[in-house]
Formats: C-alpha cells, structure tokens, sequence
C-alpha cells in the first residue's frame, strides 16, 4: 500500500486538532486518506487546511457538544484526544487545578466513553501522556497529575476495551516544539538546562509525535496495548 493512502476509508477524530500536537496529527493522517474531524478552539487561527479535513470549533468541557459532535459521525477508526492545557504557576489554585484536569482527563475520559460506541473492531485511540506522566512538576501539579493519570487512564482502557477488539496507547512527548513551549524556548538558561539533558541535544518537532501516534494507529502496532511511549530525544533516560 502507497504510504499516502495508508488510512483511506478510515475515520479520524482529533480534539485539540486545531494547533500544536493536534494540529500535526490532523495533517499526517488526513496526507494519508484518513477523513479527519480536527475539533478544538480557535479554529480562525488554525492555519492547516486540507480536503479531507473537517474543522470544528468545540470545547472538549462541554459534554453536551461533545456528545453532539460525536453523534453526527457514523464510524470512528482512529481517536486522538490531543487537547489540553497547563497554566504555569497557578496551578496550585483549586480552580485552575480542577479546570486542567477537566481538560487534560476528565474529557479525554468522556470522548473516549462516546467515541468507544462509533469504533469498530480494529479501532485504535491514541492518549497523549508526558514525560511529567514520570515525574512530578513543582509549578504544574494539576498538568503533572492529569498526565500521571493518563497512563493509568490508558491501561484500564485497554483492558475494558481490549475484547471488543480496541486498541488504546498514549505517547509521552518530551519538549516539543509548539506554541505551548515558546516562552521557555526563548528563555537561553532555561532552554540551555533543557536541552543539555536531552541526550538528542533538540526540540522535537509536532511531526516527530504525530509519526509515532500513526504507528500506534496502525496494523504495524496491532498487538500493542496498554502502552505508553515516551517520545522525548532520551530525556527519561538521564
């Protein structure tokens, strides 16, 4: 099979699918014939645009869209529940904890339940963990907490949906190259730390986790469940 039709007649959905990591997988999988609904915020600023991708402003806190959005999709291949936030510093807060993990478990929890309902055998969701799903993050406990939980998240799921024939993973990027890292990238002591840690010596680029979050879609990966794959130039390894 051409590797650019790799994913026809295959359906996608991807919240958080209008920027950084979201965004990147979108692309790679709607370049590859998947039909891809890319849901998320912002979707004026979302600059990708393809015929095969169908855009859509939603916020993955609203139960109610979220449980409409799915309900208009026949078939669900392939999930990607991409969105989250962390909101340095303030985290601490008891509101913005309890929003992160809203966000980045709680709703990745819910799509995951609705999309369950669409998915054929064969189907696959792709979480999106952290390396801070290893070790804690003093000024980010919500963000640390939500992404530890997705791991967890990720094996009870692949056990519940493992005799319906689902497959459920999670990557574990490190430092990648989105928006969400900016300021630190700019800040030359904290990205110098950053970096003389990762034994790649760079950022990653969204591509490089969308690359992986394909081959846990895929028949390459067909018994491979339960997994959580760090992504992350060998940080994890220092």
């Amino acid at each position: 099979m051409n590797s650019y039709s790799q994913y026809q007649g295959k359906t996608a959905v991807v919240t958080g699918g209008t920027s950084g990591i979201g965004e990147a997988c979108v692309k790679y999988l709607a370049e590859r014939g998947a039909v891809v609904h890319a849901w998320g915020l912002d979707v004026d600023q979302c600059e990708y645009r393809h015929e095969n991708v169908h855009v859509k402003e939603l916020d993955v806190t609203d139960a109610a869209a979220m449980a409409s959005a799915v309900d208009t999709i026949d078939t669900i291949d392939i999930l990607i529940p991409a969105a989250g936030i962390s909101v340095a510093d303030r985290e601490h807060e008891m509101d913005t904890f309890d929003k992160v993990i809203s966000i980045n478990l709680s709703a990745v929890m819910h799509i995951c339940s609705l999309a369950k309902a669409k998915m054929p055998k064969g189907g696959a969701m792709v979480l999106i963990a952290s390396m801070y799903s290893t070790f804690g993050a003093g000024g980010r406990p919500a963000y640390a907490a939500s992404k530890g939980g997705i791991v967890q998240l990720v094996k009870s799921l692949a056990q519940s949906y493992a005799p319906d024939g689902i497959r459920v993973n999670a990557v574990a990027p490190g430092w990648i190259d989105t928006p969400l890292l900016a300021p630190l990238k700019a800040d030359k002591e904290i990205s110098g730390a950053i970096l003389g840690r990762t034994p790649l010596a760079r950022f990653g680029d969204p591509e490089e986790i969308a690359k992986v979050v394909s081959f846990l879609c895929s028949d390459l990966a067909s018994f491979v469940t339960g997994a959580s794959l760090p992504v992350d130039g060998g940080y994890l390894t220092v």
